[in-house]
């Protein structure tokens, strides 16, 4: 029966320490855990890649939990599926809640009747996975390494890589014995691994960031001491031409000044390079390290200490910059996770009120907000009312009002009202979490092309060093050559023909790509969707922040009853002079482009969700919505002006009405600009073939219709939550 302690995998293994073997019986149905199953792009990469196998029909999907179940069908295996999954960039793994008709055959000796327990560590990843951290684990060579040590303790099917966030998971759960030879193959490779968990700070963290640094100072200090040892050896020869050129190829002798610096250089490039190239000369898996290993060691031994010296250092520097795409993607990451508060306000159910971590806070709990806090967990507004400033999460640029039974977002920012929210969702599953996972483990799925590098990579490695031996021993054998001479000829090949340049820049690129999209507020999801584009023919996106700047700005005055623009504005910026709302903002930066000196109201009142009144030289003075204006008056003067006002809003402008006790000065109207290249880049998108461009917004069909028109945007949907733009 399901009991949800097991999973399949683990009752086999458990099976197979009997002497018998257990398969999953053909007919029966599955269901897997997918990571990297998350919007409806993958379920068609899913069905493409599986239809063909079991049959579109077998196929059911889940995004929001990464499930997927197979029907009965006697097509494909468990390990066929999850080979057809891997092809698409994504990893399977059997669920630990197997479908309650799933059997399990037995077969071999009845003489063990017993398999014992299968003990292992809780997980501290996703369910049915133990994840560690891994410190060094900066490249895909790295990664290479990793997995020939570990491999053979839990199978490579079982490993996955987060470049990133230097994490390595192992799907089920591995006994504690298994736990404890993972983390000594990983020392093997001059990595150093600790068991991770959501939120935990350890010293390994620290250990990793002294070491970046190190690694860093070594670098400089490799390239330094090249520059002073050419210096004195250019010194020696009388010139650079001197030092570079007495015989072709070969450098002049270095006096033994340069030749300390050199080898002082070449110490500091490979400090972190030598245990690794130790490492796959005793695996006899020659790498990358191995490679520029043998070259710098073969050009110490012929005296070329500079091109010993400028090898190793650029080598170092190629690693070191490298590392440093990868901290700025992890910073990048790092950066959304300051988005939520760390603590939570909560009202307990006597009545009391206590800051916790918002880890402890369960659902159904309730959570005081006050006026100007972030959010620190999604919810439902159970009392109160005030306006939240979504852009963190949703991008709308003008805050939305909210009141009882109003949704809000972990990472929002509340306004001038307090609000108490009850929550919805755990820490680990508010929206911004989501997000913030969906960054992380982006990198983890990988692009067609790298996955490709990799096993051009197995090959080519050993076929460099075979040829490079061929170049030293063929010709002086074979034609009578100078050893000195082909054994130069094969260094130079090792150096120029090391898969350096494909092998490390693949990955490099593919982070460095993610890194800088992240950098531009665009999120790519995973490097498998970085080859995507080209084949795109359509695009949806929002409109707030991407065709717009994100805030509001002044875009039309309209005086009334003998007042001027400038008045008009100045009016309203004494008014707006002491608030913090956007609109309030977009008012005084229009009055600061005027030129305007403008003196704040005195008494002035907020009137919420309305507008505020106050006193400018002793008189009354008053500005609002539409809906307030509407109160102010019924008479026909009031009612023209409100005709005015709707033709602003059908433009998609937000209206502000300004007056004072007698009458109305006139209207603002407010709207989110357009950014200057967004016609361009439609324009340029259409150009490179993109034929349809859809525009998502949870704005009026107005304002949405009046920047598609300015824009050239083909289709517009608009009034969407969003959920609907996902949809």
């Amino acid at each position: 029966a399901a009991n949800g302690l097991l999973s399949v995998d683990r009752i086999v293994q458990a099976v197979a320490a009997t002497g018998m073997r257990a398969s999953l019986r053909a007919g029966e149905s599955l269901r897997f855990r997918v990571r990297g199953l998350d919007c409806q792009n993958e379920v068609r990469l899913l069905r493409n890649a599986l239809g063909p196998l079991v049959g579109e029909d077998k196929l059911s999907f889940d995004p929001k939990t990464g499930r997927l179940d197979v029907a009965p069908q006697s097509l494909a295996s468990a390990e066929a599926i999850k080979e057809a999954v891997a092809s698409t960039g994504m990893v399977a793994e059997l669920h630990s809640e197997t479908v309650e008709n799933t059997k399990i055959s037995a077969i071999g000796s009845p003489r063990a009747s017993c398999a014992g327990e299968v003990a292992g560590p809780a997980s501290v990843g996703n369910p049915g996975e133990v994840v560690f951290k891994i410190h060094g684990m900066d490249c895909g060579d790295e990664v290479a390494a990793l997995k020939r040590e570990v491999s053979p303790l839990v199978g490579e099917d079982k490993l996955s890589f987060d470049l990133i966030n230097g994490r390595m998971s192992v799907a089920g759960t591995p006994a504690a014995t298994v736990v404890a030879s993972i983390e000594k193959a990983v020392a093997r490779t001059g990595m150093h691994a600790e068991l991770w968990g959501e939120g935990v700070k350890t010293e390994g963290a620290l250990a990793e960031d002294r070491r970046r640094r190190t690694q860093s100072m070594l670098t400089a200090t490799s390239g330094i001491l090249t520059a002073l040892g050419f210096a004195i050896h250019a010194t020696a020869a009388g010139s650079v031409l001197a030092a570079l050129s007495e015989t072709p190829g070969v450098f002049a002798p270095a006096p033994l000044a340069a030749i300390i610096a050199y080898a002082l250089a070449i110490v500091c490039a490979v400090r972190y390079v030598a245990p690794k190239a130790l490492l796959a000369a005793r695996r006899l898996r020659p790498d990358m390290n191995l490679l520029m290993g043998v070259a710098v060691a073969g050009a110490v031994a012929i005296h070329q200490w500079f091109e010993g010296a400028t090898v190793s250092f650029f080598f170092a520097l190629a690693l070191a910059l490298e590392a440093w795409s990868l901290d700025r993607a992890r910073r990048a990451v790092s950066a959304l996770m300051e988005l939520a508060p760390a603590i939570a306000r909560v009202r307990f159910r006597d009545g009391n009120e206590g800051e916790i971590p918002v880890g402890e806070v369960a659902v159904g709990m309730r959570v005081i907000v006050r006026p100007g806090d972030k959010l620190p967990l999604d919810g439902r507004v159970a009392l109160g009312t005030s306006e939240v400033n979504q852009a963190p999460i949703t991008g709308e640029s003008v805050p939305v009002a909210v009141s009882e039974g109003s949704s809000v977002y972990a990472g929002t920012i509340n306004g001038e009202g307090a609000i108490e929210i009850e929550t919805t969702k755990g820490a680990h599953d508010t929206t911004l979490a989501r997000i913030i996972r969906m960054v992380g483990s982006a990198q983890s799925r990988r692009a067609p092309t790298e996955q490709w590098v990799e096993r051009f990579a197995r090959v080519y490695t050993p076929a460099v060093m075979a040829l490079a031996i061929a170049v030293l021993i063929i010709p002086p054998i074979a034609f009578g050559g100078a050893w000195e001479d082909w054994f130069y000829r094969a260094l130079v090949l090792l150096v120029i023909a090391c898969p350096c340049a494909l092998v490390i820049s693949t990955p490099v690129s593919i982070v460095a790509a993610l890194a800088g999209a992240a950098k531009q507020g665009v999120l790519v999801k995973g490097g498998v969707h970085l080859e995507t584009p080209s084949k795109l023919k359509a695009i949806a996106m929002d409109k707030t922040g991407t065709l717009t700047q994100g805030r509001p700005k002044v875009v039309d005055l309209v005086p009334m009853n003998g007042h001027t623009e400038e008045e008009l504005l100045g009016h309203a910026a004494a008014l707006e002079a002491r608030s913090e709302h956007p609109l309030a903002k977009a008012i005084l930066e229009a009055a600061a482009e005027r030129g305007l000196s403008v003196e704040p109201a005195a008494g002035v009142r907020a009137l919420r969700g309305k507008g505020l009144v106050g006193r400018i030289e002793a008189n009354e003075a008053w500005l609002g919505s539409r809906s307030y204006l509407e109160e102010r008056g019924k008479d026909q003067a009031v009612a023209l002006v409100l005709e005015k006002a709707d033709l602003l809003a059908k433009a998609g402008r937000t209206v502000v009405a300004v007056g004072d006790a007698k009458t109305v000065w006139g209207l603002i109207a407010v709207a989110d600009a357009i950014r200057p290249a967004a016609a361009g880049i439609i324009a340029e998108l259409h150009a490179v073939g993109i034929e349809h461009i859809v525009m998502l917004t949870g704005d009026i069909s107005a304002t949405a219709q009046a920047i598609a028109r300015q824009t050239g945007i083909d289709e517009v949907r608009s009034e969407l939550l969003p959920e609907h733009k996902v949809q």
